[in-house]
């Protein structure tokens, strides 16, 4: 009986730890094993990209995605950076960067780029007549905001037509005894946009190459800025004659950007400009006209640049040369002029680069001689200036 009592707890007993062991196998096996949390060293790129937006990313591939996000951020950075950088000819201001205008958004079904500005996206005078523009003017706010005017015919400067006369700074720096020409210049809109400064380098006004400009300061201000490509204001033409109403233009088209001759022998009253071709020089000089409210010089009918349909030329004019004479990409101070007489050649002045900023008066009745006379001349000579980099403040 005993025995047989032994043989059932054995036989239990081997029975028991054969379930422990299946169990055990059952639980080691493939099928079963559960799915590790984090990827082999082994893992293929597109894997690691998979996973790093699944919720079982690990560290590793965090951390290279806020690395990768950091270096996007700083490649859009240094792009913003390209546009709003203020870039000079002959020296850099110390100032903060200036951002203009953004890049226009391409759209391949429009006709023309829509741009961003302060007045919105696309042409933002399309429907707006002259009456309103000019009832609400404000000068232009970027070279994009002028090349929209310019193509409606619409100032982006002053539209108060200048008189005859300069209208000279109080303050004019002098330096052993010669006014001082500023030659430093600033741009912003990768070349498009003309920084005016004061006697003190401090901004004053910009100019834009697409825009349209009647007043001397900013039709003076524009020719030295980009007068050396050729390029003249929107509403100006090389003609000598012209209709305001055959022009989009109307009362603001200005007439006249010719070759200036400056032929001494033929007109012995006016004075001989700087390095002038027409004197044996290597500057070749152009003239603009400047319209004014009046005139009253001899021989000219003190009228306005513009009555009605009919244009009075006068006797105001910008003459100037911007040439690279060493052919090595910039424009050193002998190779920059630009001059406005008021009184049809027979006296000049020197644009001196800055708002107000005008030398001293030179010519042929500054001297005492008759007016256009080729008999009873007698014009003095080029007034020299000094010379120095006004800082941008």
């Amino acid at each position: 009986m005993f025995l047989k009592r032994l043989a059932v707890i054995v036989i239990t007993l081997v029975m028991l730890i054969q379930l422990t062991a299946c169990k055990q196998k059952l639980n080691d096996s493939p099928v079963n094993k559960p799915v590790e949390s984090t990827t082999s060293q082994t893992t293929s790129e597109e894997e690691i990209h998979n996973e790093s937006n699944s919720q079982t990313s690990n560290v590793s591939n965090d951390k290279k995605d806020e690395t990768s996000s950091e270096n996007n951020q700083k490649v859009e950075n240094s792009n913003q950076d390209d546009n709003d950088n203020l870039s000079t000819e002959n020296s850099k201001p110390n100032s903060d960067k200036n951002t203009d205008v953004e890049v226009p958004k391409q759209d391949d079904n429009k006709s023309e780029p829509e741009i961003s500005c302060v007045h919105g996206e696309g042409d933002p005078y399309r429907s707006v007549s002259k009456a309103e523009f000019y009832a609400n003017y404000e000068t232009a706010c970027c070279n994009l905001d002028a090349s929209y005017r310019s193509k409606h015919g619409l100032l982006s400067g002053s539209f108060q037509v200048p008189g005859q006369y300069v209208e000279e700074s109080k303050n004019r720096p002098m330096s052993s005894g010669k006014y001082v020409r500023n030659t430093a210049t600033y741009y912003l809109d990768n070349g498009n946009t003309y920084i005016v400064v004061d006697a003190r380098g401090k901004e004053v006004l910009r100019i834009h190459k697409a825009g349209g400009y009647i007043t001397l300061e900013e039709v003076a201000a524009y020719m030295y800025a980009f007068g050396g490509s050729g390029q003249i204001p929107a509403n100006y033409t090389s003609k000598k004659s012209g209709k305001p109403s055959n022009s989009i233009w109307g009362e603001y088209l200005r007439v006249n950007h010719s070759y200036f001759s400056g032929d001494t022998d033929k007109y012995p009253y006016e004075p001989v400009l700087p390095d002038i071709s027409g004197c044996g020089g290597k500057l070749q000089y152009y003239e603009m006209d400047i319209g004014t409210t009046g005139t009253v010089t001899p021989g000219y009918a003190a009228k306005p640049y513009i009555q009605g349909n009919t244009i009075n030329r006068g006797a105001a004019r910008i003459v100037y040369a911007r040439q690279d004479l060493n052919g090595n990409g910039s424009y050193e101070k002998n190779e920059v002029y630009l001059f406005y007489t008021h009184n049809h050649y027979n006296d000049f002045r020197e644009y001196l680069n800055y708002f107000g900023g005008w030398g001293e008066m030179f010519g042929n009745v500054t001297g005492g001689g008759a007016y256009s006379s080729k008999t009873n001349y007698n014009p003095t000579p080029y007034v020299k200036t000094a010379y120095k980099n006004f800082v941008l403040q």
